[in-house]
Formats: structure tokens, sequence, C-alpha cells
């Protein structure tokens, strides 16, 4: 017998009715994935998920996609959805998780906020996890009603997020990310003997899905631009070596891809990496992806504005050891 419709859907329409709303000035700019968040506080980042790729939302009669950005009079469609809390679900980061988020923070102003995001903890929930950093600061600091990320960073990545505590400053950082006003700083220790010096990769990338929901980036030609400057810092033998990167776009994987692309993946990359020379790092105490966004750099408001994220005691610890080898 077929499963009841009401019990697999994400709409129902018997529970609540479509909802329109106006974007105002503090909308501008927004993703519209983000902002269906606030709007749907007790909705589950999932089925907001399922609703945008349904086509169930839209914006002045338009399919919207997670990617659009928010402009000011928008008339955004909402279906009816329903929103009963489940019980067997946890509604809030452990305070373990905000602790370690809260403890995380390099840097805060009236606008701004930079945190040394550990490596494995996501930056949002999604994907098989229910609370990242926006989650645990959310959490932390109801006050902050307008916090959102400026950008992402790999679940594995560590190093410098910026996020932005008004709608006005998150704008005001979008329009210098799309300017590429803004340098990003990464140290990467990747495999083999870098002997390319001082080498930029600019090769469009495409990203695709795999059996499973697995995402997977290539360089491809019908891919985004996307490029990427290595630098050597030191060399570890044959071994490994230590490079400073500066990427010129952000795009998904891209320092790991242009990486690998160039016969030295990132040590510890389980997606794209070399399992044996993963192997032989071990010994060394490397447990997880070398690769750490060590720094932000970028003029607002006439001002420079420079921060930096200590490397980790377990990579630091890492590179002394395969110093004294």
């Amino acid at each position: 017998m077929p499963r009841s419709l009401a019990n697999t859907s994400p709409v129902d329409p018997s529970r609540a009715k479509v909802r329109y709303i106006e974007a105002t000035e503090a909308d501008v700019g927004q993703r519209i994935d983000n902002f269906l968040l606030r709007q749907l506080r007790e909705v589950p980042r999932s089925l907001i998920y399922r609703i945008l790729r349904s086509g169930e939302v839209r914006v002045n009669g338009s399919r919207a996609r997670p990617a659009y950005r928010v402009a000011l009079g928008d008339r955004i469609r909402i279906p009816p959805i329903r929103t009963e809390p489940d019980k067997s679900v946890v509604r809030s980061p452990s305070a373990a998780l905000q602790q370690l988020i809260t403890g995380a923070v390099l840097y805060e102003d009236r606008d701004l906020l930079v945190i040394n995001k550990p490596a494995g903890v996501a930056v949002h929930g999604g994907s098989g996890v229910s609370f990242g950093v926006i989650e645990s600061l959310r959490a932390t600091r109801p006050e902050l009603q307008e916090l959102e990320l400026v950008h992402r960073l790999d679940r594995d990545t560590s190093g410098c997020l910026l996020l932005a505590k008004r709608r006005a400053a998150l704008r005001e950082l979008h329009a210098i990310f799309r300017e590429r006003a803004l340098q990003k700083d990464y140290l990467a220790l990747v495999c083999g003997h870098w002997s390319l010096g001082n080498q930029t990769i600019d090769l469009p990338l495409k990203t695709n899905l795999k059996q499973g929901g697995e995402r997977v980036v290539r360089v491809h030609s019908d891919g985004q631009e996307a490029i990427t400057t290595f630098s050597l810092s030191r060399h570890f033998g044959k071994l490994a070596s230590l490079l400073d990167v500066v990427i010129g776009t952000g795009r998904t994987h891209q320092i790991r891809v242009h990486a690998a692309y160039a016969g030295h993946p990132v040590a510890g990359d389980e997606k794209y990496g070399d399992r044996e020379c993963d192997a032989r790092l071990r010994a060394f105490g490397l447990n997880r992806m070398f690769l750490h966004a060590q720094g932000l750099q970028f003029v607002r408001g006439g001002a420079d504005f420079s921060v930096r994220a200590p490397l980790s005691p377990e990579l630091q610890q890492v590179l002394e050891r395969l110093q004294a080898a």
C-alpha cells in the first residue's frame, strides 16, 4: 500500500497557508536560503533546502535557487510547511560545542566577528551535521539577531572564518568579496618535494555530485574560474612540503583540487589525497587534513584590516617532528 503523501511531503496545505513576504532594506544581499532560515526558525534546515529544490519557494513568481541573493522589494513566496517540533531531535548545539566556538574568537567589533574555526567543525548544519559554527554562536549570543556567515570553510579546514553581526556589514563585506579586494592566506602541507617554485594555477573548477550525494570537484573547461598561488615555505625531504597559499577566487575545494592537479595533494585529504603519503605522515602525528586559513586582509572604511589565526598545537607539533626527522 503506498504511503500517504501527507506523511512524506514537507508541504501541508491543511495546516498552514502560503505566505508572501516583501524584502526590506534589512534583507538585501542575503542568500535566499539564509533568509528562509531566519523566517522559519522552527523548520529544520534540511526541509528548507527540500522546498527550495522542489521549486516551492518563488521570488517574484520565479523559482528561487539557494544561492539567489535577496533584492529590495522582492516578493517571496513561502509554501505552507509543517512546523510542529520533532521531540526526538535535539534543537540546540551542545554546551561543549558552544564553549569550543566561543573560545575560538580571534576578533570582534561592532560589525565583525572572526573565529579560528577548529578542524572537524562545520560552518553550518546540514549534510548529516546538526549544528555548526553559526548555530552555536546564535545559541550563545542570542542578542545578535542579524549574525551571518560572510564566507565558508570546508569542515576539515581550520582557521579564519569571518562573520557579520549586522546586515549592513554583511552587504559591505560581500561587495568586498565580489570585487576580490579581500586576501585570504592559507598554510598547507602537501605531499612530495615541491619543485614548482612560486606557482599560480589558473584552471576552472566544476562541482559534480556522485552517487549518494558526495560532492566532488574537478578541473574542467566548463567550470568556474579558479586562481590559486602556491609559494614554498620549506621542504621536509622528499616526503612533504609546507606551502603558503593565496586564493584569488573562493571555489569549493579550490586549494585541495589545484594542489592535487599539480601532483602534490594536501596532506591528510581523504577525498583528493595520497593514501601512501598520508600513512607515512601519521607516524609524525598527522591525523587530519593539513590546511589552515591563516589570515584575512582587506580595506574597510578606508582603514586596513588584518587578522591572523595561529596554527593549532597539533599541527605545529607535526611540523616540529618533520623538521627533527
